[in-house]
């Protein structure tokens, strides 16, 4: 059985955040680029229920972990 997938944009209406790409694009543009000795986790703008989440699904390497990278990715990059 395959492990269900997600968009992009579901983590971020998963974590309470405005999922139009819009949105999704200010919020990278805004928090990025990330110091590369932050962890995603340890970012200052998460509220505690989103830096559970995304503790507990990083930890249980859930079907959120390719999002969750992403996300990463997406906030630990330069900015152009």
């Amino acid at each position: 059985m395959d492990a269900p997938t997600h968009e992009f944009s579901e983590i971020f209406k998963q974590m309470g955040l405005d999922d139009d790409p819009v949105e999704i694009d200010r919020f990278i543009t805004t928090h990025s680029p990330l110091d590369d000795d932050v962890k995603l986790v340890d970012a200052p703008f998460w509220s505690d229920s989103q830096r559970a989440f995304l503790k507990e699904n990083y930890i249980a390497d859930s079907d959120w972990i390719v999002m969750i990278d992403q996300l990463n990715e997406a906030l630990h990059k330069p900015k152009a």
